[in-house]
C-alpha cells in the first residue's frame, strides 16, 4: 500500500515538531518537515526522531515570508518521488509582539502579515496541484481562535487564515479544508506571550494539543469538517 505523505510546515519547533513526531510515529507515512533553514540545528536533529516500520522522513526548505520557495519545494520533492500530498498542515507562522489596537504600530501588522498570510497564500497556491492529486486529501491550518488579551499584531492575522481555509474550502468541494485552534499551547511563542501578560506559561501543554490535533485530523471528512472551525479538543467552533 502506497504511504500516506504527510507535509507540516514550521516543523523543526513548537507545536509543527510535535505533529511531526507524532506522524513519524505512524507506520508507512512519507512526513516532509518544512522549515526555513535545514540547515540549522534545529532542523537536523530531526532525523534522529523515531520512526515507525515503512516511515521515512524527508526535510524540504520553505520559508514563510518567500513567495519563491513553496515553487522550489514542490521542485526539490517532485526530484525525490514525491507527486502528489495527502495532509498538508499549515502550521508556520510568526508572533513577535502583544500590542493594544491603540498602539500597534502598522508596520508591526505588515510584518505578521508578510510571513502569517502571504505566506500561507503562497504556499496553498503552490501544492495545491499536490493535494489534487491525492485520494482524499485535507489541508489544514494551524489558526487560532480568540484569546481575551490585547494582540493587534497576530491576532488578526489568524482571522484571516481563517477566512482564506473557509474560502478554499468554498472553492475546493474535493478538498477537505479547515482550521483548528490548538489551544494557548506552552511553545516558545505561546510562553512568551504568557511572561508579557504575567502568567507563568500558557494554559496547553504541547502534547496535549498535538495529540488532540492529530485527534481531529485523523477522523476529519470532507462532510463533516471541510469549511469549518475546530479546537483541539474536537469541538467545532462558532466563526
Amino acid at each position: 500500500m502506497a504511504p500516506t505523505i504527510v507535509l507540516i510546515t514550521g516543523a523543526n519547533r513548537g507545536i509543527g515538531k510535535g505533529l511531526l513526531e507524532l506522524y513519524l510515529a505512524k507506520p508507512n507515512h512519507t512526513v516532509i518537515a518544512a522549515n526555513r533553514t535545514p540547515d540549522d540545528p534545529t532542523s537536523k536533529v530531526l532525523a534522529e526522531l523515531p520512526k515507525a516500520e515503512g516511515t521515512i522522513l524527508l526535510v524540504t526548505k520553505i520559508d514563510a515570508t518567500s513567495a519563491t520557495d513553496p515553487t522550489r519545494a514542490v521542485k526539490d520533492l517532485a526530484s525525490r518521488g514525491i507527486n502528489h500530498i495527502d495532509i498538508l498542515i499549515a502550521n508556520a507562522g510568526i508572533a513577535l509582539l502583544w500590542p493594544k489596537v491603540s498602539e500597534v504600530k502598522v508596520e508591526d501588522i505588515q510584518t505578521h502579515v508578510d510571513t502569517n498570510v502571504y505566506g500561507l497564500i503562497h504556499l496553498y497556491q503552490a501544492f495545491r496541484p499536490l493535494l489534487r492529486k491525492a485520494r482524499g486529501p485535507k489541508w489544514v491550518t494551524i489558526g487560532s481562535n480568540f484569546i481575551p488579551m490585547q494582540n493587534a499584531a497576530y491576532a488578526p492575522t489568524k482571522v484571516v487564515q481563517h477566512w482564506y481555509t473557509k474560502a478554499i474550502a468554498v472553492e475546493e468541494p474535493w478538498l477537505t479544508a479547515f482550521p483548528i485552534d490548538p489551544g494557548w499551547v506552552q511553545t516558545d511563542l505561546g510562553n512568551r506571550g504568557a511572561d508579557a501578560f504575567g502568567y507563568e506559561k500558557a494554559a496547553v501543554t504541547i502534547e496535549d494539543s498535538v495529540n488532540g490535533l492529530v485527534k481531529v485530523i485523523d477522523a476529519s471528512t470532507l462532510e463533516t469538517h471541510s469549511g469549518k472551525l475546530f479546537k483541539h479538543d474536537g469541538a467545532e467552533e462558532p466563526w
